[in-house]
């Protein structure tokens, strides 16, 4: 068998084996995505279950208190909201408007629900878990000089008291309005179950 020959059995030996060690990888990395949403899903339930919620943390005091009476959110979007999206129930109930533009979100909740800061699921995973994730991780990127100051996600939440009215998203991506849309929709839902009950 010439030189030749020999490389290119000892080459396909190598890609078969790279390949069986890819296929191995990925299995793994599925068996654990798997297990992940279940502990996910597990301490999501267990952390809405609580007698006692959180206090809020200073992250999301957007406005003073003194200016909190008077924050309330224009009934209507302004012009440079590109897209209005409704978020329902099931049943087709209202539960608040997104005004979207290229980098920011207006999320303007529905007026007739009263929905209270201080109701499960809102601290502990809407703020928690995504918003205040996703600033970490902006911060992360622009500690380590990888995005500037000016692009890092932030949020600002408008309320009344206990009252959310209003949540204010600057910076974010296709695949983050996505994520946000689908959080908010899931927590507005679950308080509202809980303010029915």
């Amino acid at each position: 068998m010439s030189q030749e020959a020999e490389k290119i059995k000892k080459l396909v030996a190598f890609k078969k084996k790279i390949e069986k060690k890819v296929e191995e990888l990925e299995s793994e990395l599925n068996e654990l995505r798997l297990m992940l949403e279940v502990v996910n899903s597990t301490l999501l339930e267990k952390g809405f279950k609580r007698a006692e919620i959180a206090k809020v943390p200073t992250a999301i005091e957007a406005l003073p208190p003194e200016e909190e009476a008077i924050a309330q959110p224009s009934p209507q979007p302004p012009a440079e909201y590109e897209n209005t999206i409704p978020l329902k129930t099931v049943t087709g109930e209202l539960l608040a408007n997104l005004y979207v533009s290229e980098d920011s979100l207006r999320v303007v909740l529905a007026e007739d629900k009263n929905f209270n800061i201080n109701t499960p699921p809102f601290t502990q995973f809407l703020i928690e878990r995504v918003l205040v994730k996703m600033q970490e991780k902006d911060n992360e990127l622009a500690r380590t000089g990888q995005m500037t100051q000016d692009k890092i996600f932030s949020y600002n939440i408008v309320r009344e008291g206990d009252v959310v009215h209003e949540i204010q998203i600057r910076n974010f991506d296709a695949d983050r309005l996505r994520e946000l849309k689908s959080s908010i929709r899931w927590t507005l839902e679950k308080m509202d179950e809980k303010m029915k009950s």
